[in-house]
């Protein structure tokens, strides 16, 4: 179900989301000359972290992994930075647009069992 494109679409837009959630965070969380180095810099951390972290071989990807990591560090990274986005929205004052993330997010989770089971079963090869 998880390889489904239009399950993939809503995957990429979580995604897009959550990175910018990371930005708008930055910018509303504070006053001072700090917001325009964390507008920045915030999504490009989780885009780091997202991008780099990978299991070998998954399928939602290319397959290739920069840093091979164990399944359910990988869950851990996707769970961190999608419900993270959702998080940082809800303290940036923003509680609308932080609970339809999440809830979006649950549902996704949801409908991808599938993929969070392969996450789970995989272990780091060596």
């Amino acid at each position: 179900m998880s390889l489904n494109p239009a399950l993939l679409a809503v995957r990429l837009l979580l995604e897009l989301t959550a990175i910018a959630s990371f930005g708008v965070s930055g910018w509303l969380a504070f006053d001072s000359p700090w917001r325009f180095i964390l507008v920045v810099a915030l999504p490009i951390v989780a885009a780091a972290l997202w991008g780099t972290f990978a299991v070998p071989g998954d399928p939602s990807r290319s397959g290739a992994a920069p840093v091979a990591v164990a399944g359910p560090v990988r869950l851990a990274v996707e769970l961190a930075v999608l419900f993270g986005g959702a998080a940082l929205l809800w303290a940036a004052g923003l509680p609308r647009w932080a609970l339809v993330s999440a809830a979006v997010l649950v549902v996704y989770h949801l409908l991808a069992y599938d993929r969070i089971t392969w996450l789970l079963t995989r272990e780091q090869s060596a």
